[in-house]
């Protein structure tokens, strides 16, 4: 049995049968030896072809030299089981009826007369059964196999949505579209469209075959080109100016002013950290150089071109390279405000007027009026003898200043410096640990220390005369600390020669001289240098000190030592006055 049917399978087509195969068809051959059936299943009839099929090979047999070479069946090829399983469910193919040559040619052929004779002979011996039944006869050749519901049938694989569609006859069949007449995918088209209108064609994906069996490409729209044009066009242009713009400026001779500049000035602000090119870059921008090269030339070209500091400064217009670095490497010219260690406040606030170009006192007058709002700590300015609650808040460093400056922002600026230095130093902690009953007393302590001494080793002799001063047991000074910086901060001088009985009479409470302990609050802005002094003493049991000449602070620790120093010290003030000095 076959494997689809009963009995034997039909003989296979012989390759010189017009009939065998469709040679225009790129579906799937039939396999040799072996068609397909309409539903799956081999009709039943076949014992009579099986019989014929004897009868062939018993003539054969008996007469071999009526059967050319060329006549044996070719052998029967193998097929893997996908390429049958797909060849199964193809449109069927007519099964050609096989006559006593072994295959039907589909013309009437005349046999020779020997042949008739042999064939009567072997008829008449073996008498042939009932004629073979075509069963695909009246079928649609192209017709797809009607599916017959039973157990085991195989699925039908066209019916599946990814499966390829099914072969189609030669005359139903359109070629390939060639992939170079492809279209544009639709986003692709759409994006080189200029207008909103929907581009001809565009009803059918293969709409566009025009007139001539010619595929139409997707064209291009007029507004289309013309963005495109122009695109090109701006970008040769942009490369063209930036590049004549850049062979200009490096090789090209440096654009420059000439002279001191006009008599329009502009104030320029130099951020921390910037170099020659963009301090170039800044002034051209305002129009105070030609070119930032300009600028760059002349500061390599002045020995003192790069020590140009950081700030605002007040230039002038069209101004030559060489005039506007000549003016900033001079610090008076800077448009800032320093800060000095152990500067009063009266001095800061004058400053800042001069620089704001405010009418002298308007800065004092803010600070006096607005201190509680200026970001004091809590434990400032709440002792009611105090002269300036900011004294000692202003911390000494450089301040720019800038074109929205005013004395309210620089004085929050000064106070939140120095009150984040004090934090940073642990003002708070200390004060018990050094006798002081609060934070503002190492403060002032501090501002004492900067004022009296000349350098950090004084710093650290002048904190330890205060502390033994302050000791209950000084029956020296009797807690005096007598401090001349006192007296002239109250009189709001700096003078060495004064009359000492007249600054021992005067009645204040910031006058060392006259009253015992420290002072309400600090006479000035001690440094870090006096503060971490003041936080570590020297501890060498030092109680005065004098400055013979004006330089050089001597410390001794008993009163005699002292006398003999400020006798010297007298004796020299004299034979100046004498000399005219």
């Amino acid at each position: 049995m076959t494997e689809y049917g009963r009995g034997r399978a039909p003989e296979p087509w012989h390759p010189e049968d017009p009939l065998y195969g469709d040679q225009g068809w790129t579906g799937q051959a039939t396999q040799q030896g072996q068609a397909p059936y309409a539903g799956g299943q081999q009709p039943y009839p076949q014992e009579p072809q099986y019989q014929e099929s004897q009868y062939q090979e018993r003539q054969y047999q008996q007469y071999p030299q009526q059967y050319p070479e060329q006549q044996q069946y070719p052998q029967q090829q193998y097929v893997p089981q996908e390429q049958q399983h797909q060849q199964l469910h193809q449109q069927p193919q007519p099964q050609p009826a096989y006559d006593g040559q072994g295959w039907d040619t589909g013309q009437h052929q005349v046999p020779y007369q020997g042949q008739l004779q042999d064939q009567a002979q072997l008829q008449d011996q073996y008498p042939a059964g009932p004629a073979p039944v075509d069963p695909y006869a009246g079928a649609d050749p192209y017709a797809q196999p009607v599916a017959v519901g039973y157990p085991g049938e195989a699925p039908d694989l066209y019916a599946t949505p990814e499966a390829f569609p099914p072969p189609q006859p030669p005359g139903r069949r359109r070629p390939a579209p060639d992939p170079a007449e492809e279209v544009l995918p639709e986003e692709a088209e759409e994006s080189l469209l200029a207008d909103d209108e929907e581009p001809p064609g565009r009803s059918g994906r293969r709409a566009g075959r025009g007139k001539g069996g010619k595929s139409g490409k997707p064209k291009r729209s007029g507004a289309a080109c013309l963005v495109a044009a122009l695109v090109i066009v701006a970008v040769v242009g942009g490369g063209g100016y930036y590049g004549y713009s850049y062979i200009k400026e490096r090789f090209g001779a440096t654009e420059d002013f000439a002279g001191s500049g006009s008599e329009e000035s502009v104030d320029i602000e130099i951020p921390k950290g910037a170099g020659l090119g963009q301090m170039g870059r800044i002034l051209k921008e305002a129009g105070v150089v030609a070119s930032a090269q300009a600028f760059v030339d002349a500061a390599n070209a002045n020995p003192k071109g790069k020590s140009i500091q950081p700030g605002v400064y007040t230039l002038k217009k069209k101004m030559s390279g060489a005039a506007a670095v000549a003016v900033m490497i001079d610090p008076s010219k800077l448009n800032v405000i320093t800060v000095t260690e152990g500067m009063r406040n009266t001095k800061v606030y004058d400053a800042i007027d001069k620089k704001l170009g405010k009418p002298s006192g308007t800065t004092k007058d803010i600070a006096l009026r607005e201190a509680k709002n200026l970001g004091l700590p809590a434990w400032a300015g709440n002792d009611p003898k105090l002269i300036d609650p900011l004294e000692g808040f202003l911390y000494p460093t450089r301040y720019d200043l800038g074109k929205d400056s005013t004395p309210e922002s620089l004085l929050k600026e000064m106070v939140k410096n120095a009150t984040a230095k004090y934090t940073e130093l642990g003002v708070e902690g200390k004060a018990k640990e050094l006798g002081l009953d609060n934070p503002l007393q190492v403060v002032t302590v501090a501002s004492l220390v900067n004022a009296e001494g000349k350098n950090h080793d004084d710093f650290r002799k002048m904190a330890e005369v205060v502390y033994n001063r302050l000791k209950k047991t000084n029956d020296v000074t009797n807690q005096k600390l007598q401090f001349d910086s006192t007296y002239n901060y109250v009189k709001n001088q700096s003078e060495i020669n004064f009359n000492l009985k007249e600054a021992q009479a005067f009645n204040h409470p910031y006058n060392t001289h006259f009253v015992k302990g420290l002072p309400p609050g600090p006479i000035g802005n001690p440094g870090l240098d006096a503060l971490t002094a003041t936080l570590n003493p020297d501890h060498g049991g030092w109680m005065f000190f004098v400055s013979v000449d004006g330089n050089t602070t001597t410390f001794t620790k008993t009163y005699e030592e002292h006398q003999k120093l400020a006798d010297e010290f007298l004796e020299r003030q004299k034979q100046k006055k004498t000399n005219g000095g």
